[in-house]
């Protein structure tokens, strides 16, 4: 866990070739994404900046790029827990809470450069870092030695400055400017102490009471760059504002009945104009937040895309984006989640279907994306996805909309059902990427069938009866077999006989011989039971047979 202000900035191929498909059916990158971090039992904090995004696990500390791709790990570290960064991404700190130490990385060389030993201090684990100094929450859970200190990173060998003593465990701590706030977890209600750093030792400002104002089972700790505010996350009161010169509570982000689940993690923009939460959730998948630092308005909301839990206290903001950790301890599987672009403003997608889609035949869907301020998005490339009721999907070929946003894109389905479509824009520097999809009840190609045969006959005489499967435009004919039997009507009532299959020519034509074995009047039928693609037919035809003519003779 930790506590810091800085955080940096197919179709089968022949369906494909003739539908004009692309050979790709692989999406954009542009997507909230969960990356399993493989060879660790466990993850506690995150730290990003200069374009990565680091990882402290049980063992190690891992290193991604800004796309949440594993990159590089650094070994060799003592249990690795709160991590602090600074703004450009050049050194790392990370507290060992296995050596008793802070270690100080080179992140382009990921080299350890000094270990700073905090003998007498316990257990570090939270980090902080406000420009040179770094501040660290230490202690054994429940043994009331914790407490935070100082370290002046300027110096050759920094030597510990006390800030806060006696506290229950190791305090979460958040630090920027003159100003420090530590908080304990695990103890309720929960308080927070906020300081000023400016003297030595420094000088405690106030509590922020929790009994006063109903605070327990703080999750998380953030203060702004100019160490103004304190924003806490406790479950029982959400993502609250503190002034940390008066200590009264300012705004406070996130709560209500549109917010289900707990709070557990914050963390604020480089340029501290908003701040990003993450939550529980309550049954369902953990969800991300981001709202306006200044009036607390919400901006963004996402759900994550599997089932893992969020790691309290384990979110941070590089560049647009945020990241956060997820534990499935059950599968003892762990992952890096990505949320891209959220703190961008919004972009969003619309798509229609035109009406009456029919298999095999083109159709038009037209759509507009459209920016939060009303500005002109201009051409912008769009991937639009087809997705068949097998689930298959490909990616149709690309369309630019115009310079208003509007765009139209015309697709001829293989098949009838329920189709969906997708259109993605991948975003821009300024502006959220979007998505939108829409189903399309497609209907299967219509179908028709002629059967005919002699009128009349004679009982044990062979004839011939043939026909044609056709389709209305300029569409292939149906391959297979037709369904064919006779009903048979006497004196006696109706027989059925089912007769053997008739193969389709490759024109959609068919022939078949039968030979009736007694008198009456037959009715001969042809089906075509239909396809995804194509519908069903029937047809059927009638002939009377007469008795069977016994000899004959010839006159001379």
């Amino acid at each position: 866990m930790r506590f810091r202000t800085v955080i940096g900035s197919v179709l089968a191929s022949t369906l494909v070739a003739g539908a004009g498909l692309l050979a790709t059916s692989t999406p954009a990158a542009a997507r909230d994404t969960t990356t399993l971090i493989e060879g660790v039992t466990g993850l506690a904090d995150t730290a990003a900046a200069g374009g990565r995004v680091f990882v402290s696990a049980n063992d190690r500390i891992v290193i991604a790029d800004g796309r949440g791709t594993i990159t590089g790990v650094i070994t060799g570290l003592a249990n690795p827990t709160g991590l602090a960064v600074t703004p450009d991404g050049a050194r790392l700190y990370a507290a060992l809470t296995g050596s008793g130490e802070v270690a100080e990385i080179d992140t382009a060389t990921r080299a350890v450069t000094r270990r700073i030993d905090l003998a007498g201090y316990p257990s570090p684990e939270n980090l902080s870092l406000a420009g040179d100094r770094l501040w660290v929450g230490y202690g054994v859970k429940g043994s009331f030695d914790g407490g935070v200190l100082g370290l002046d990173l300027s110096v050759p060998a920094p030597a510990p400055v006390q800030v806060a003593t006696r506290m229950y465990g190791a305090p979460m701590v958040a630090a920027g400017g003159d100003t420090v706030v530590a908080g304990e977890a695990g103890i309720n209600p929960g308080s927070l102490r906020v300081y000023d750093v400016r003297t030595t030792p420094a000088t405690l400002r106030g509590t922020v009471s929790g009994s006063q104002h109903g605070l327990s089972n703080l999750t998380d700790l953030t203060v702004t760059p100019d160490g103004a505010t304190a924003i806490s996350v406790f479950a029982t009161s959400g993502f609250d504002a503190w002034d940390t010169t008066t200590l009264a509570k300012v705004r406070t982000y996130g709560t209500g009945a549109e917010y289900p689940g707990s709070p557990g993690a914050v963390a604020l923009s480089a340029d501290g104009a908003h701040v990003a939460g993450a939550f529980y959730g309550s049954m369902y998948s953990p969800y991300a937040t981001v709202y306006d630092a200044a009036t607390a308005q919400r901006t963004y909301q996402t759900n994550v895309t599997n089932n893992a839990s969020l790691r309290t206290g384990s979110l941070s903001v590089l560049g647009d984006d945020l990241f956060a950790l997820q534990e499935d301890r059950q599968r003892n599987r762990y992952y890096l989640w990505r949320v891209e672009g959220a703190t961008l403003p919004a972009s969003t997608l619309t798509l229609t279907a035109a009406a009456g889609a029919t298999a095999l035949e083109p159709f038009a869907l037209t759509g507009r994306l459209a920016f939060a301020d009303g500005s002109t998005p201009g051409a912008q490339p769009l991937e639009i996805t087809r997705t068949l009721p097998d689930g298959t999907t490909a990616l149709l070929p690309g369309v630019t909309t115009a310079a208003d946003g509007t765009f139209r894109v015309t697709d001829t389905p293989p098949v009838g059902g329920a189709v969906t479509y997708g259109a993605l824009w991948d975003g821009s520097p300024t502006f959220r990427w979007s998505k939108v999809t829409t189903t399309v009840e497609v209907t299967r190609h219509a179908t028709t069938l002629t059967l005919t045969g002699p009128a009349t006959t004679s009982a044990g005489r062979p004839i011939q009866l043939s026909g044609v499967l056709s389709t209305a435009g300029a569409v292939p004919t149906p391959a297979g077999s037709l369904v064919v039997w006779r009903d048979v009507t006497t004196r006696s009532g109706t027989t059925s006989t089912d007769l053997p299959p008739v193969r389709l020519a490759a024109d959609g034509s068919f022939t078949f011989t039968d030979t009736p074995p007694t008198s009456g009047q037959y009715r001969y039928h042809v089906r075509f039971d239909g396809d995804a693609t194509f519908a069903s037919a029937h047809h059927s035809h009638d002939t009377s047979v007469r008795g069977a003519i016994v000899g004959t003779y010839s006159h001379r």
